[in-house]
């Protein structure tokens, strides 16, 4: 499929950061590296919204992996699932793992989720920090299959040829996505991330954080007034209210640069209504 693993050097820093230690591709190593990612890496709208905002032409909008992981090692940032899955793959690629990308849907929404394929000892699992899920899980196409997560119990279900019901428990919205297992190739993945920033990409609108942080799952949603930062246990949701500055208060929160956070509430901000 043409992708390359990411390059030694940044493959190194990353795992340092990651607090992870390189060892045989297999589960184990997959496990620890996804729960690292989810505690270090945000799911998270403002890097792209500023990128989007200070950027002219549409091509030279996205975040590849190189520049993705820069983000993350200087100043907190992450993405959205076709920056941060994209960015995963070809460092598990540096890491010695077989797998592909997939795009996938969500509900009506066709094509909008992207998540990873990885071959172990001849079993799929699906692995996908670009929701996130929280762990790795075994993909079949003869059976329904489980697995749980610190936080999140996951289903995976069969649903026609080639295709799978991602469903998730305690949450919201029970069925997560639907797996279209067929890998993608580079360029058309390039393209499905560069119309991503197009005017009808997701998150282009809102500042969006999600990261573990304490051992709980954690939310800003700059659609949320008054602003608030929720945390989610056992299917509950604590919200935190935010009495002062939210650029501030979410990135010593999230552990995110503040100067990106700010400009990005100011690229999403509603008009001033006339006078």
């Amino acid at each position: 499929m043409s992708y390359q693993p990411l390059d030694p050097e940044l493959t190194t820093a990353v795992l340092h950061h990651l607090a992870v230690t390189p060892s045989q591709p297999d589960l184990c190593l997959l496990d620890q590296l996804v729960a690292a990612y989810t505690r270090t890496v945000p799911w998270e709208s403002a890097f792209r919204i500023v990128k989007k905002a200070g950027t002219a032409v549409l091509a030279d909008c996205p975040r590849w992996p190189e520049e993705f992981w820069r983000d993350n090692l200087q100043r907190g940032g992450g993405g959205t699932c076709f920056e941060s899955n994209y960015a995963f793959f070809r460092l598990l690629l540096a890491l010695g793992f077989d797998g592909y990308l997939t795009i996938n849907d969500m509900g009506d929404s066709i094509g909008c989720h992207t998540a990873i394929i990885v071959w172990l000892d001849g079993q799929k699992w699906l692995a996908d920090v670009g929701l996130p899920l929280f762990a790795p899980l075994p993909v079949s196409s003869r059976a329904v299959t489980h697995r749980a997560s610190p936080f999140i119990r996951y289903t995976v279900r069969p649903d026609g040829p080639g295709r799978f019901q991602i469903k998730q428990r305690p949450h919201r919205y029970e069925v997560a996505f639907m797996l279209i297992d067929r890998p993608v190739a580079e360029a058309d993945y390039r393209a499905a991330a560069t119309a991503d920033y197009d005017q009808d990409g997701l998150f282009l609108d809102a500042v969006i954080v999600n990261k573990v942080v304490d051992g709980l799952p954690w939310r800003f949603n700059g659609r949320d007034h008054p602003p608030m930062i929720n945390s989610f246990s056992n299917g509950q949701r604590m919200d935190v209210p935010i009495t002062g500055d939210p650029a501030t208060a979410v990135a010593r929160h999230f552990g995110m640069d503040e100067s990106i956070l700010r400009a990005a509430f100011a690229a999403t901000a509603s008009p001033s209504p006339p006078p």
